[in-house]
């Protein structure tokens, strides 16, 4: 099995208000995302490749014109935990890119989520 990924980044703020008024993220505030595709594939294609990492230039443009500098809970339809986001990016992307298999969302230098169905 042949596994490659590529990481993306985004700037954007979110509020998780269902936590209570006490906790730390139930306020405004934001995060530098990095968000991280891993695509595999049992074969690789005439050119060599999993998948050639200019064609994921869609994926960047989706992440650029929907998610970077905005309010993630007025954009996303779930609650912006980085395990809900992680899981909407899979299932956005998956019909477009069938060696995805999981996507990774860090909130910050320690901490990250992968999302795997």
């Amino acid at each position: 099995m042949y596994k490659i990924s590529k990481q993306f980044s985004f700037s954007a703020s979110h509020q998780l208000s269902l936590l209570g008024k006490d906790h730390p993220c139930a306020r405004l505030h934001g995060h530098n995302y990095l968000i991280t595709i891993h695509l595999q594939s049992e074969k690789l294609d005439k050119f060599g490749f999993v998948k050639d990492y200019k064609s994921l230039r869609s994926v960047k443009d989706y992440i650029d014109a929907t998610l970077d500098h905005r309010h993630l809970n007025d954009v996303l339809s779930v609650v912006p935990t980085s395990e809900n986001i992680a899981r909407y990016l899979y299932e956005h992307f998956k019909p477009e890119l069938p060696e995805l298999y999981a996507i990774e969302v860090s909130e910050t230098p320690q901490t990250s989520c992968i999302y795997e169905p």
